[in-house]
């Protein structure tokens, strides 16, 4: 008899894993293991060993594994991710999306669904020709797809003909007028595909060697759910899917009005609770730059968390984040810190993975599997490279999980500081005597402006969500700099509580809570919430219970 379900959330930093009563949604176990980027099947496995043999569960036991991911979101997030080039066809306006390249090409229909201009298929060909090396997934916006889809269509073929890699067409999940919107829809299906597909083979993989035959569902950005034979062909369904999980918690824990804020290693997810219920984004979310048509919970992500790198430019400023770091306190076999860490180029080290399976034989990537590690600073002496040519070749080495990097976060100041004791305090306060000592600090007080400077991105954060909600315009530039203002000081308070969730929560959020004169919870289980999110979802769907949530 199946009688559990394992919900599963892989984030930046951890993959949490819980094992749920199918009826009566009661946690018989949980598990937190390391996210093992290299091989998304290892930490998988590690939290699915911790339930299965940890409890004694026969794997006939389990109804049905239901994953929830940040990784989509963390890859938008950080810019990283596949690189895509998105064809907009039949649209005169140009506009920009991170993406390698946005072209437009001749072609697109009417609002009747004629052909308003033949499509431009010797130059589209071409085209492809020319980015078959420098891509590594297609996406397709035709005008007035969703009333005719022929152009999209045979551009689809041709670019399976010539390049058969991964292709998203808008029609294929937009129906709603916006070009500038149904395009970033398509670009973000197209960049996620790819990651997607890896993660649904390694959770699979994880699967299959530990006995479990039962049927593998992917939570969807909003709370609904997609089978794995469909999530790569609707990756981008799945952007939301952490904050969906965040969402599906938090309403759980309370009857009626709240923010939930999960705070993880790599980003800061926000989702409001009206009524015991998740509200939606009327008008599809928004990650990022991204501005799309994904039916999703109405929720922000910020790229804030423990595990943000901490940077310092050559005037001193400090910057945390977006981009996700391993903290110097959890990295192995490091060569003295003080001797990299710095400023600019020398604020973070360059890891390369010999076990990387890899036949590149460039400059770069020989320099780095014979040094093992490295600065950018290093890099650029030995090799030469440096500027927008060194940091694309880093970006596609860290995209090919080749490398990682490593250098002081939130977390080795929470180390530094004796709140936390996960790993090797000692590398923490090295790394923090050097970044203080550039600017005349003590290392403390320098980890006290780390951490209070967290604290207000993520409260920044907060603040901008709901405006963004209730008056429908975001005010980033203005909040995040209000208190350095000259003449105007502005402050807010919320009138409702905030229920905290994820691994790094109970260090940042109380100080929010206190800023915005509300209060904070920490639920049982807020450790692994995503995770039991997941389960929850679905709980509801296998029960019959799944329904739109509230706008």
């Amino acid at each position: 008899m199946q009688k559990y379900i394992i919900g599963i959330d892989t984030g930046g930093t951890f993959t949490d894993a819980v094992l749920m009563e199918k009826t009566t949604g009661r946690i018989v176990a949980a598990a937190k293991k390391p996210t093992t980027h290299y091989r998304l099947a290892d930490s998988t496995g590690a939290a699915l060993a911790a339930l299965l043999q940890g409890t004694g569960t026969p794997p006939a036991e389990i109804g049905a594994v239901a994953v929830s991911s940040t990784l989509a979101t963390n890859s938008v997030v950080e810019n990283k991710g596949a690189r895509v080039a998105l064809f907009v066809i039949g649209y005169v306006r140009h506009f920009k999306l991170p993406v390698k390249a946005v072209i437009f090409v001749k072609g697109g229909h009417t609002i009747m669904g004629e052909e308003e201009e033949p499509l431009e298929l010797d130059y589209l060909v071409s085209l492809i020709h020319g980015l078959k090396e420098e891509v590594d997934a297609y996406g397709v916006c035709a005008a007035m797809s969703m009333v005719n889809p022929t152009h999209e269509l045979v551009t689809e073929k041709a670019i399976e003909m010539i390049d058969p890699k991964p292709v998203f067409c808008s029609h294929r999940i937009s129906q709603t007028a916006g070009m500038h919107e149904r395009a970033a829809t398509a670009g973000l299906h197209a960049k996620l595909m790819p990651i997607m597909q890896e993660y649904v083979g390694g959770v699979r993989q994880a699967m299959t060697a530990h006995g479990l035959s039962c049927p593998m569902i992917i939570i969807s950005g909003n709370a609904g759910t997609i089978s794995s034979d469909r999530a790569v062909e609707l990756a981008g369904m799945t952007v939301a899917s952490g904050p969906a999980c965040t969402a599906s918690f938090g309403a759980d824990q309370i009857a009626g009005n709240a923010l939930v804020i999960d705070v993880g290693g790599t980003t800061t997810d926000i989702a409001m609770i009206e009524n015991g219920r998740p509200l939606m984004a009327t008008e599809g979310c928004k990650i990022g730059d991204w501005r799309t048509h994904v039916e999703a919970i109405d929720m922000s992500t910020g790229g804030i968390g423990g595990d943000s790198h901490v940077s310092m430019n050559g005037k001193g400023h400090i910057t945390i984040g977006p981009n996700r770091v391993v903290p110097l306190a959890m990295a192995a076999d490091l060569p003295p810190i003080d001797e990299w860490l710095g400023k600019e180029e020398r604020s973070r080290l360059i890891i390369f993975r010999q076990e990387a399976d890899s036949a590149t034989a460039d400059a770069l990537t020989a320099f780095l599997r014979t040094r093992g590690q490295a600065t950018p600073e290093q890099i650029r002496r030995a090799t030469g490279l440096s500027g927008v040519t060194l940091g694309r070749d880093l970006e596609q080495l860290e995209r090919s999980q080749q490398t990682y990097e490593c250098g002081f976060t939130p977390t080795d100041a929470l180390h530094v500081l004796g709140r936390i004791d996960l790993g090797d305090r000692a590398k923490a306060l090295a790394g923090a005597a050097v970044l203080a000592g550039e600017i005349g600090m003590t290392a403390e007080a320098f980890c006290e402006m780390v951490i209070r400077r967290t604290e207000e991105q993520i409260e920044n954060l907060v603040i901008d969500h709901l405006v963004q909600h209730y008056w429908g315009n975001s005010l980033t530039s203005f909040i995040a700099s209000r208190n350095d203002h000259p003449v105007l000081g502005v402050n807010f308070s919320l009138k409702i509580p905030l229920i905290g969730i994820g691994a790094a929560a109970r260090y940042f959020l109380p100080a929010v809570a206190s800023r915005l004169a509300t209060t904070v919870s920490f639920p049982q289980y807020c450790e692994v919430g995503n995770a039991v999110g997941a389960a929850l979802i679905c709980k509801q769907t296998l029960a019959g219970q799944a329904e739109p949530l509230a706008v």
